[in-house]
């Protein structure tokens, strides 16, 4: 690979909006690993911060307002090229598109006052404008806004993105999973152009490498022309599966589809609808002339699903589409009642093995106590609108700021010193569970604390309710944290800290 230059002969200087996002993080890894200087704008960039990339002497990591142009021009001064990755979907719900516009119109005017050379967006297929679906439609209303000031726009038009952890591969993965008879709407047999997420990414680097692409509208697709009934049977095969029977029908609306794609897998309702609607539309290249920008072929729907089972079965998911969203502010648990269930013990165990022993809960691994009590609480959340316990995690063992656990989103992750959960699950009001790890006397202390600020008298009768059940829930987790930390401990190597 050949690092492009600039006109003054040195490599450019990258931005990305959205690089907390499922494409970002990736993207962000492999420009790093390329030797690009990229700066990264976040709204939550402990989010950031807390990952490992490659090379991140590389890496500057910048909280940003997008909402405020003065802000976001002023960070985008002296960078040539700006990544737009960012999507309001999980932020905003239903008013995903406004929120969308408006930012896309900020960075369009912040990249023009700062002097930025060139914007790069990553866009939705599509054929006709007119009858897009809301979704795909939003996705064009950015790239116009995007385009409406005298900044270059260089826009990449995908389909269906394959990759471990994608959120319309995880739909398609778990529906074939659970469901040996799949009654479908009609938009199963709709034609596609599905593309991995390895040659999304490398289109994406490939338009730096490639100074004639900027100004233009290019539609990347992978190799093969398919309709999803297709890519169901295909990911059943490759998953060692019996063959699924697809029964499409005319009365499955995408509102009804989005609510029992929410059911049957990890993804949200309020993500699975836009995504169902998209689905009605034929998202097919117009042409393959972009795949010279790759050097290669591009991988066909076949070798994409193979990859991405491959990731997901050695614990290599990169990131996720749970890891979008914002993470929440201080709770401000000041004001009003908070309730609060504290707990603690000591264990002959060093700090590392404590601290991997907390990090551990959640996903297929389970709470270590009570795990039916778990999934019933997941089963309840999910059929009220919540995630639900499907989400999982994004890898077996690693953890960070900001990434989603079940139905927990990870709010601090500080390695040997404390874990803070906050729970995005259907509440009357806001919840918190917190591991704190210190050495006592030669020993280590863990302090397992939740705590509960109810909304209203709602909130209050939900609290009295569930705190007979925390004596097991909670007494039992913190029980098998300590029991693990002791077996940890034997098998795991030394680790410095300064606790």
């Amino acid at each position: 690979m050949t690092t492009s230059t600039t006109t003054t002969g040195l490599s450019p200087n990258v931005t990305i909006l959205g690089g907390t996002g499922y494409v970002g993080a990736r993207l962000i890894s492999q420009l790093l690993d390329h030797g690009y200087q990229v700066k990264c704008l976040a709204r939550s960039p402990q989010k950031l911060t807390a990952r490992e990339f490659p090379n991140r002497h590389n890496l500057t990591v910048s909280k940003c307002d997008m909402t405020d142009t003065s802000d976001l021009a002023s960070q985008l001064a002296g960078q040539d090229v700006v990544y737009y990755l960012v999507h309001s979907l999980r932020s905003a719900g239903k008013a995903y598109a406004t929120a969308d516009n408006v930012l896309a119109r900020n960075t369009a005017v912040a990249a023009e006052t700062a002097g930025v050379r060139r914007i790069i967006y990553l866009g939705g297929l599509g054929e006709s404008h007119d009858n897009l679906s809301e979704h795909l439609r939003s996705r064009r209303d950015v790239e116009d806004e995007l385009a409406s000031t005298s900044v270059p726009l260089t826009t990449l038009r995908a389909a269906m993105i394959i990759g471990s952890g994608s959120a319309s591969f995880e739909i398609l993965r778990y529906l074939v999973e659970r469901l040996p008879v799949m009654v479908t709407p009609r938009w199963v047999r709709t034609e596609s152009q599905p593309i991995a997420i390895a040659d999304v990414l490398r289109f994406l680097e490939a338009c730096l490498e490639h100074p004639e692409t900027t100004g233009q509208t290019i539609d990347i697709g992978g190799a093969d022309v398919v309709d999803y009934q297709f890519l169901m049977r295909l990911v059943a095969v490759r998953l060692g599966l019996k063959p699924r029977r697809v029964l499409p029908v005319p009365v499955l609306t995408p509102r009804l589809s989005a609510l029992w794609i929410h059911l049957v897998t990890p993804v949200d309702a309020v993500i699975a609808q836009p995504l169902a609607q998209g689905l009605s539309n034929r998202v097919v290249c117009r042409d393959n002339s972009a795949h010279a920008l790759l050097g290669r072929k591009p991988l066909t729907a076949a070798e994409a699903i193979d990859a991405a089972l491959e990731h997901i079965r050695d614990d290599r998911v990169a990131s996720s589409w749970t890891d979008a969203g914002p993470l929440p502010g201080d709770p401000d648990w000041s004001g009003g009642r908070v309730y609060e269930d504290s707990r603690s013990a000591t264990v002959d165990a060093p700090v590392h093995a404590v601290y991997e022993a907390i990090t551990l809960i959640g996903g297929g691994h389970g709470y270590y106590a009570a795990d039916w009590l778990w999934k019933l609480r997941g089963l309840m959340d999910r059929l009220v609108g919540g995630p639900g316990l499907r989400r999982g995690r994004r890898t077996e063992r690693e953890i960070s700021t900001g990434e989603a656990l079940d139905f927990w989103r990870v709010l601090h992750a500080d390695r040997d010193r404390r874990l803070i959960l906050f729970a995005e699950m259907r509440l009357p009001g806001t919840a918190t569970l917190e591991f704190t790890i210190e050495q006592q006397d030669g020993l280590t202390k863990v302090v397992q604390t939740g705590r509960f600020r109810p909304r209203g008298l709602l909130g209050i009768l939900y609290w009295m309710a569930v705190k007979p059940l925390h004596g097991i829930v909670f007494s039992g987790m913190l029980g098998g944290i300590i029991r693990e930390s002791r077996k940890l401990a034997e098998s795991l190597p030394e680790r410095q800290t300064d606790v």
